[in-house]
């Protein structure tokens, strides 16, 4: 096992993890993260010390692998939006790793097997000596010929039995000055408003994760564009939160959307994305988020429960 040396209290080493024999995992003494290395790259685990995964993870070691199927290995992953075919190709080739400063990246070969996309996908990821802060940088690179439209798109699946929430933009009454939208709900052919898992309120939007939901469509999918720029799952009391940074006038994927979720029967998304941009050859796009977890948060519905139990620990961190 190579092990990483760092001067602080993370860690980076080479480990097995469930049935996978090449994993890399990042930790200080609160959290730590495992980064599925034997493809990927896919950050499979991420959570306290000593407590059960934040993520879902449905992989397992390929054995009868064809590489040129992509798998649902689950955990947090790097897409390329829009949602086309090339979004799909299949992450299931070793992932390089190395040391930069206080950060481990990983950086998946180049996407150039047919049917190719001619990109190059890259997470780094810096734990904080301290504490659950993560940052997670998100590359991809346009190793072609030629310019391509694309936004970077980063997927959190978290464990099911739990619910995401997303601010709304601010309310304020109307006004000469107040004549054009603030931002963008968007629906999928599949989304269903009166889906029980929905909860829309005035301040906040709330979807919930259920095994056995008895409504029309299993899964349901709704962006947004969040000027707040950050998003939330709430799960047995833990609280992960993500945040984004937000370029206002730019162009967003989807209609104009900067977050995303999604879920089906065993677990949901919680996505950001970068803006759309022209990305010429040799050109990377480069998409940050940063995340933290809580724990021991008391359970709740209402907005005011938001507010009082997940809007003030998120203030105090960003």
């Amino acid at each position: 096992m190579q092990k990483v040396d760092s001067m602080s209290t993370v860690t980076g080493e080479e480990v097995e993890y469930q049935s996978w024999k090449k994993a890399f995992l990042i930790s200080n003494d609160t959290v730590q993260l495992i980064v599925l290395t034997e493809v990927g790259p896919r950050i499979l685990f991420f959570g306290f010390r000593g407590d059960e995964n934040e993520f879902h993870d449905s992989s397992t070691a390929p054995g009868d692998r064809v590489d040129r199927e992509f798998k649902v290995y689950g955990g947090h992953r790097l897409w390329v939006s829009p949602e086309v075919a090339r979004t799909y190709y299949p992450d299931n080739f070793p992932v390089s790793v190395r040391k930069q400063g206080s950060a481990f990246v990983f950086t998946a070969p180049p996407e150039s097997a047919p049917p190719g996309t001619n990109l190059q996908k890259e997470l780094e990821i810096e734990l904080a000596e301290k504490g659950t802060e993560v940052t997670v940088t998100h590359r991809i690179r346009n190793l072609g010929q030629v310019p391509t439209e694309m936004a970077p798109w980063a997927l959190s699946v978290m464990a099911g039995g739990g619910k995401a929430i997303l601010p709304f933009p601010p309310k304020a009454p109307f006004s000469p000055s107040r004549l054009v939208p603030e931002g963008v709900f968007t629906l999928w052919s599949y989304t269903d408003l009166a889906d029980p898992r929905w909860r829309i309120g005035t301040r906040y939007l709330q979807l919930r994760q259920a095994k056995n939901s008895a409504s029309r469509f299993k899964e349901q999918m709704g962006g947004i564009f969040n000027p707040s720029g950050w998003g939330a799952y709430f799960r047995s009391g833990h609280l992960f939160v993500k945040r984004a940074d937000v370029e206002v006038g730019a162009k967003y994927p989807d209609s104009g959307c900067n977050f995303e979720v999604f879920t089906d029967e065993h677990s949901l998304e919680l996505e950001t994305l970068g803006p759309l941009r022209n990305l010429e050859p040799g050109e990377t796009a480069e998409h940050i988020e940063r995340w933290w977890l809580f724990k021991d948060i008391e359970a709740g519905e209402s907005e005011s429960w938001i507010d009082n139990e997940i809007l003030v620990r998120i203030q105090a961190i960003l």
